[in-house]
């Protein structure tokens, strides 16, 4: 089965490869193909920005697609920044710009109010055999937002997503132990699951 990857944030794409390998699925992506542009993301949920971006990609290549929308969660600020998470801090924000203003946001917030949780959801869509195939499969991992950036892995917020039953943020992670616990390794391990057995 070859499936297309509907993102072109390179940290995804690696991410997701490395835990979509094994036999069986052959894995495209936007730089195997003729560039070509996603359409913004306006929905009011990671659910249907996720459905939106797979199914309009497997229009355009033709393919089955796997398509993810993530972001954080935090508390004490209502569920910001939410859907709008890759673009908290202006359209061309880079992931420094988003997390240095999320701290200010939370700035003098003791520890124990900075509960947060990092939410994925892999949305797979298209034809596969004269099927229509529409599904959704979601994942969260659960923390606090630390008072200070640490690490270097990882990717977003990670340098500031810490996991108090570690003692580490997410940036401090290997990116196989990232993978294990993440939101987006839960939500893909069940989108892979589900796959594996929709084409025995």
């Amino acid at each position: 089965m070859k499936i297309f990857l509907a993102t072109s944030n390179k940290g995804k794409i690696k991410e997701i490869r490395g835990l979509l390998k094994g036999p069986g699925i052959s894995v495209i992506t936007p730089d195997d193909l003729t560039p070509f542009d996603f359409p913004p993301e306006d929905g009011l949920t990671f659910s249907e920005n996720a459905l939106a971006k797979a199914r309009f990609a497997s229009r355009k290549t033709g393919l089955l697609a796997l398509a993810d929308d993530s972001g954080l969660e935090v508390d004490a600020l209502g569920g910001r920044p939410g859907i709008y998470s890759a673009r908290y801090a202006g359209a061309d924000a880079t992931d420094r710009d988003n997390y240095e203003k999320l701290l200010k946001e939370l700035e003098g917030l003791p520890i124990e109010k900075r509960t947060a949780r990092f939410r994925a959801v892999i949305a797979i869509a298209g034809t596969y055999k004269g099927e229509e195939i529409s599904e959704t499969f979601d994942g969260r991992l659960e923390g606090l937002i630390a008072e200070t950036v640490s690490g270097s892995e990882g990717f977003g917020y990670d340098p500031v997503f810490f996991l108090p039953e570690r003692g580490l943020t997410t940036a401090e992670l290997s990116r196989e132990e990232k993978n294990a616990i993440s939101h987006r390794g839960m939500a893909l391990r069940k989108a892979c699951a589900w796959l594996k057995d929709f084409v025995k």
